[in-house]
């Protein structure tokens, strides 16, 4: 039997399970709750409780919960698990000033090879600690020399076990090269962020547009699991753009989405196919594709990730379509050495 969360003074409601605590409902469900560690000890996720019942594991009170927060009727809410209806007084997190920007050490605990020049690494935080972010954000890896070099979180918010980052090999990048040919799982790395202001809006009502250059379809990927958790009725469409076949490294993930979500579509476009790839698809750059299906683009917006000539083309060509480039929302991304 589930029960009904009401969050005040939003007004969103969202479905838990018994087992399940308020702060991985919350998440699950797209709302972005404040958190820290999710183990009961820091008291970030502290929110107050308005109606309903519920208990802690073992029934004893977390150690971050002041005698003051119990009269006041706080609660923890990653330990929290609900025994019927409730309604929570709590702010949700709408935007990256609210969001707390930490220096963690992370391991690297699983390295995918998705295609032949990118690599998907998995990162672990110690386990009293998670990176709360707004889908689409990224972190810098701090090297031993001082440089960062920064990457988009390709998770969603409500995913954040591991943290998912998609590296190109770029050609003479000592970084890059350590990743694809040195770097083991296992390996320690140490991270700064959520970082950048590349995120979902989701107060408007408007049709969304998404363009991917390359591993610029990572932040996006977050994005729109973000958006499909929170269940956004509103048409989404996605181009992605790269050379040639074997580049659309998850080509199947978007292709589900477009089984199982109705107002989703994914169109692939590819500059550069080989007549090994067969390709019947979009042939071109991406953003002329989507310029050509969309001549009119006065009532969406657009959330373009890529290379930055990929940006300025399409600013360019999409503001003489009728886009009002204060709706166009870019993550330009530069080749990490």
């Amino acid at each position: 039997m589930s029960f009904k969360i009401s969050i005040q003074p939003s007004g969103h409601e969202f479905e838990i399970e018994p087992e399940e605590t308020l702060l991985e409902a919350a998440l699950r469900h797209g709302f972005a709750f404040s958190y820290g560690c999710r183990a009961g000890s820091c008291g970030a996720c502290k929110g107050k409780i308005v109606s309903g019942d519920f208990e802690y594991p073992g029934g004893e009170d977390p150690m971050c919960l002041s005698e003051l927060d119990k009269t006041t009727g706080m609660c923890v809410f990653c330990q929290a698990s609900p025994r019927s209806d409730m309604e929570l007084e709590v702010k949700e997190i709408s935007s990256v000033k609210d969001i707390v920007i930490k220096t963690l050490p992370t391991r690297v605990v699983k390295m995918d090879k998705l295609a032949p020049d990118v690599m998907r690494l998995s990162l672990k935080l110690p386990m009293i600690e998670r990176l709360q972010f707004l889908a689409g954000q990224y972190i810098d890896i701090l090297l031993k020399d001082g440089r960062r070099k920064s990457f988009s979180i390709a998770n969603a918010p409500h995913d954040d076990e591991f943290l998912e980052l998609h590296i190109r090999k770029i050609e003479g990048g000592s970084f890059t090269t350590h990743v694809f040919e040195e770097m083991q799982e296992k390996a320690l790395l140490r991270i700064e962020g959520p970082l950048g202001s590349f995120f979902l809006r989701e107060e408007s009502e408007k049709p969304l547009i998404f363009m991917a250059g390359g591993t610029g379809f990572a932040p996006i990927k977050g994005i729109l699991e973000h958006a499909f958790a929170e269940e956004l009725k509103k048409p989404m469409t996605l181009y992605w753009g790269v050379q040639d076949k074997a580049s659309l490294y998850l080509a199947e993930l978007a292709e589900t989405w477009a089984k199982d979500y109705e107002n989703f579509s994914f169109i692939p476009v590819l500059s550069n196919p080989s007549e090994d790839d067969g390709w019947q698809g979009e042939t071109g750059l991406v953003h002329e594709v989507l310029a050509r299906d969309f001549p009119d683009l006065s009532a969406h917006e657009i959330y373009a990730s890529g290379p930055p000539e990929m940006i300025d083309a399409g600013r360019e060509a999409f503001s003489q379509q009728g886009l009002n480039l204060d709706n166009y929302y870019f993550d330009a991304f530069t080749f990490q050495y």
